[in-house]
């Protein structure tokens, strides 16, 4: 009991600790949990999972996988296939045998493994996997479209991978005991049990759609009762079928994500957080079940082997499938380039290593090894090469961290023209078309739309925004806005103007929900209306080693006002009333202060040379 309460609590901190350590230094986040996982269970030997666990250990995997697939088959709108579906279908209907059938191949003439296994194992590679293919495109800012792809293929082919193994595995299984056997006997009793399985999964998802919004539910339970029934439909049709279950959760995943359910909203943030969770845990848990004897096994072919999965077996499987497709050439080539694997391939793996090894095919033990090798290969390559690529093949995004402005006016244009002349991406979103107008008239990007309209989350892409500033007329909007964005951009990263000069108004909204407060003064929306009507502008004044930060507050007019640093990299801190960031040399200050002041400095300044002149 105190020994797996200390797994636990283990896997909890390697886990998460390398999610914060990949949040600090860049990393790849599955990179820095296999590395722990593996210092932690064989190099020390701090723990061992099977001798933890015991039984409950393959189970336990399978339904934390299960809650990550059909957590990434809610973030799949129907709505991105039209600018990505004529890719994503051509991936999925060819990609999967193409890849299946040059998998295989590799696995027999490179790696040397029996065809049985070869086979076996070219099913399995066919998989992507969301656990790592997300973390990555956050990680480089991908452009939409090739973002879109790499998602929508990485969440569809895990389920149609798995299932690809369990074909090739029962029908070497049924020939062990029927020498006969034909795969006709085989595959359509298997097409009858997915396609079943998907039904439980959509028939699932209908009754959530039904149930949730009708108040049958109550709201404190939607979110365990929503968990409760992914398990259950699992394992309901894995009954069914081996691994049909993993089709299942995603089906049902994808099904509730298009059925426009508002009520999932509340329980948007907590599956995210349980996903989190299990990917952190399920990677340590897999890479600590690693022993040396199974990694004996790799040998130099292996090597070999993993070198064609890289520069062969992909590439040659995303280029076929792709042929006399719309998507441009340079995204073609992004897309043969990365491919990493993840969860589903080395439980998958780990699952019939122990079954092929029972129907007496030797090479079954190597499985665990090399699909850990294969994940290790793929994560490391793709991982650490997929900003650099994108960069070269023309596919990355806006990299400079962009400004989102929620409400259209002359102080919000004026300071949109002011970041946008710091080359900030930057957005203005606004309801109103008439109030967008002088956003227009200026060429400054906007969107027209309701920012908390779930719509608006399909329209507008917000990866590039990771700070946002409410500054409408209304100061309760304002920070209903801030207090939705919190948890997606963060709750240090949305600000909105100061409390109302209303004392009725300033205990109105507590402060708890507002978004951070702009300018140390704490300027309301009244405050910086009125002396953008007096004529007050934006300044900019770059610090170097030279001009520190306290010059550049001498030049400061008396009753100027800084609003923020725009350091190297594009990064925005503001003076809050809260805080104050520390300015640095490189740094850009951009203050609020009125026209054509001046101090009692430059004005000397001017006298002197005045009578230098006369």
């Amino acid at each position: 009991m105190e020994e797996q309460a200390f797994v636990i609590a283990l896997v909890g901190v390697l886990g998460i600790g390398a999610q914060w350590l990949a949040w600090r230094t860049g990393w790849p986040a599955i990179v820095l949990m296999l590395a722990a996982g593996f210092l932690a269970g064989p190099v020390f030997g701090l723990f061992d999972p099977e001798t933890a666990f015991g039984e409950l250990l393959e189970p336990m995997v399978a339904i934390g996988v299960a809650l990550i697939l059909f957590e990434g088959g809610l973030n799949l709108d129907l709505r991105e296939l039209r600018h990505a579906g004529d890719g994503v279908w051509r991936l999925v209907l060819f990609g999967v045998p193409i890849g299946w059938l040059l998998g295989s191949l590799a696995g027999y003439y490179v790696a040397g493994l029996v065809w049985p296994v070869a086979i076996l194992f070219g099913g399995i590679l066919v998989v992507t996997g969301p656990t790592v293919v997300l973390p990555l495109l956050r990680q480089a800012t991908i452009q939409p479209r090739p973002a879109a792809t790499l998602k929508w293929e990485a969440i569809v082919n895990d389920p149609i991978g798995a299932l690809c193994a369990v074909i090739a595995y029962e029908y070497f299984r049924l020939t062990a005991e029927t020498p006969d056997a034909t795969v006709i006997e085989i595959v359509p009793p298997m097409i009858i049990a997915v396609l079943l399985a998907g039904g439980i999964g959509y028939a699932a998802a209908r009754l959530v759609a039904w149930s949730f919004p009708r108040g049958v539910i109550p709201e404190y339970l939607k979110a365990p009762v929503l968990l409760t029934l992914v398990v259950g439909v699992f394992v309901l049709s894995n009954a069914i079928e081996h691994e049909a279950g993993l089709m299942a959760v995603t089906v049902m995943g994808v099904a509730l994500a298009n059925m426009n359910v508002t009520s999932l909203r509340s329980i948007h943030h907590f599956k995210e957080n349980i996903a989190l969770i299990l990917v952190s845990g399920i990677f340590i848990v897999l890479s600590a079940s690693l022993d040396f004897e199974e990694l004996s096994y790799f040998n130099w072919r292996f090597g070999l082997f993993l070198l064609a999965l890289l520069f062969l077996v992909r590439p040659l499987t995303i280029l076929t499938s792709l042929l006399f497709s719309s998507v441009p050439w340079n995204e073609r080539l992004f897309l043969a380039w990365i491919a990493p694997r993840g969860i589903v391939m080395v439980a998958v793996s780990g699952l019939f290593a122990l079954r092929l090894s029972e129907l007496g095919y030797a090479d079954g033990e190597v499985l665990i090894g090399l699909s850990f090798a294969v994940v290790v290969a793929t994560i490391v390559a793709h991982g650490f090469t997929v900003d650099l690529v994108a960069r070269w093949l023309g596919v990355k995004g806006t990299s400079r961290p962009g400004l989102l402005i929620v409400g259209s006016t002359p102080w919000t244009i004026a300071l949109a023209q002011e970041m946008h002349s710091l080359k900030t991406p930057v957005m203005i979103v606004d309801s109103s078309w008439q109030r967008l107008a002088p956003a227009r008239r200026a060429g400054l990007p906007y969107y027209h739309g309701e920012i908390l309209n779930e719509a608006t989350e399909h329209n507008l892409d917000l990866t590039p925004f990771q700070v946002l500033v409410a500054a409408t007329e209304n100061e309760a909007y304002n920070t209903l806005v801030c207090n939705e964005f919190a948890y997606e951009i963060g709750r240090d990263t949305v600000y909105q103007l100061g409390e109302a000069a209303s004392d009725d108004d300033r205990h109105a909204i507590p402060p708890s929900l507002r978004g951070r407060a702009l300018f140390e003064s704490g300027f309301g929306v009244a405050d910086v209306n009125e002396r953008q009507a007096q004529g007050w502008i934006f300044r900019k004044t770059r610090l170097s080693d030279e001009f520190k930060f306290e010059d550049a507050r001498e030049l400061l007019p008396e009753s100027g006002h800084l609003l923020l640093l725009l350091r190297k990299d594009g990064t925005l801190r503001f003076f809050t009333h809260a805080s104050r960031p520390e300015p640095r040399p490189g740094d850009t200050v951009v203050s609020f202060t009125p026209p054509k002041s001046r101090t009692a400095d430059e004005r000397a300044r001017d006298n002197e040379r005045g009578t230098q002149t006369a």
